[in-house]
């Protein structure tokens, strides 16, 4: 099978297109994150999954095209067949985690075998000037890890860490200082004020750009661009090495655009050692 080929892919190209409503989308993501069980559940047991009604998942199958959930099924057992699994019987816990973790990245590789979304989310962030980086509660960390090797390559960074009625003074800050893009990390669960915010961005007249868990997130309707990248979900928390991984890749992508980066680098680099920053 291609890297562009696998399971998770072909159901995401099977609901491109399609107008879904935010159930039929909750819908949607909770499949794409179970992509290889999906063809095997009932309607009743799909719908526990994403936490919608029976009826709901009737409807979303109806609103695909095909006459009910039975032939939705019938339909995902054709194109999205099951692989086979590494034997992971003798696992524990916390082994099953770093399988999954592993298959996510597995899945991030298959995403960015096209990499003009990538390379496009690295011109826009590149341009802003000042840039705005927005990751809340869960996704607060990758917001900071990007902010921190971005200011190294990127003259004027600013990380937006914290919620509440300053968020939107400090996107309107931004925006008057000529600010242009912003990035967003955006992670289950997804707090409503940063659906919030990234809705007053746009009409404060920013590109949004953001990293999320699935193309269904609750964070797709107001992004100009979403990056996928699956989080873990078999430990009490979920786990993001991909979200931060494509955060990396997305670093490398603005750097390809921005002429002094090497420059900027080698500076710092220089005044590191000078300074005996580090620890040889």
């Amino acid at each position: 099978m291609s890297v562009t080929d696998s399971p998770a892919a072909r159901l995401q190209a099977l609901f491109e297109g399609h107008r879904l409503t935010p159930t039929q989308r909750r819908i949607a993501h909770s499949m794409v994150r179970r992509a290889a069980d999906v063809p095997f559940l009932s309607s009743v047991e799909l719908a526990e999954l994403a936490g919608v009604s029976q009826p709901s998942v009737t409807r979303f199958a109806v609103a695909l095209g095909f006459d009910g959930y039975p032939a939705l099924r019938r339909h995902l057992r054709e194109v999205a067949p099951a692989e086979p699994a590494a034997d992971t019987a003798s696992y524990n816990e916390y082994q099953q985690a770093v399988e999954a973790e592993i298959e996510n990245l597995r899945h991030l590789a298959e995403l960015l075998a096209d990499p003009r979304p990538v390379e496009r989310a690295g011109r826009l962030l590149a341009a802003s000037r000042p840039l705005l980086v927005l990751g809340l509660r869960a996704a607060a960390s990758q917001a900071y890890g990007f902010s921190y090797f971005a200011a190294k390559v990127h003259p004027d960074v600013r990380l937006l860490n914290e919620g509440g009625t300053m968020l939107h003074d400090r996107i309107d800050a931004a925006v008057s200082a000529g600010a242009s893009a912003l990035l967003c990390f955006a992670l289950p669960r997804h707090p409503r004020e940063v659906v919030d915010g990234l809705t007053y961005a746009k009409q404060s007249g920013l590109t949004v750009v953001t990293v999320a868990d699935s193309p269904f997130a609750p964070v797709a309707k107001v992004s100009d661009l979403l990056l996928p990248a699956a989080v873990g979900t078999g430990l009490a928390f979920d786990t993001a090495c991909a979200p931060m991984l494509l955060g990396r890749v997305l670093l490398e992508a603005m750097c390809d655009d921005l002429p002094g980066a090497q420059a900027r680098l080698e500076e710092f680099d220089t005044r590191a050692a000078a300074r005996g920053l580090f620890v040889e």
